[in-house]
């Protein structure tokens, strides 16, 4: 089973969140609402990786003004790739508490949709069961909100 360390930013702006609506036929949890992110590259520093998976998903507008490293997990996922293909996967992730200075987000083809939800709402999303953990986590959402 191959192993990937992903990199993850809870990305806050004027007390509202940015969830990203993943496409509907790829990736690890297809056409539901998550935290954007991506995998770390071999001999790629962790602050690096971050801010090139924001960049290459969010676009190069959106300005992170702090990141601190928050926590970290792991799990086995299944990952869907364009082509129907499937692949189990260990993830490491590496989950950071991220400020940005605005909110230009341009998202790239990983994901359908993105908004900037403020606390009292995030419920109210279809969010995928990772997110759901790192939020109620983090006290954003209770562990009876679904």
């Amino acid at each position: 089973m191959r192993q990937r360390i992903i990199v993850c930013p809870l990305i806050e702006n004027d007390n509202a969140f940015l969830l990203c609506k993943m496409a509907a036929h790829k990736g690890v949890f297809p056409g539901q609402w998550a935290l954007s992110g991506g995998g770390v590259e071999p001999g790629e520093q962790i602050e690096q990786a971050l801010r090139r998976e924001v960049r290459e998903e969010l676009g190069a507008a959106l300005i992170l003004d702090s990141i601190t490293p928050w926590t970290f997990r792991d799990d086995v996922r299944i990952k869907t790739y364009a082509d129907g293909s499937r692949e189990q996967i260990y993830m490491i992730y590496l989950i950071f508490d991220c400020h940005a200075a605005n909110r230009d987000v341009t998202i790239n083809d990983e994901f359908d949709d993105y908004a900037w939800v403020p606390r009292e709402r995030l419920a109210d999303y279809d969010l995928n069961e990772a997110t759901r953990f790192t939020l109620q986590q983090k006290g954003l959402l209770r562990s009876e909100e679904h």
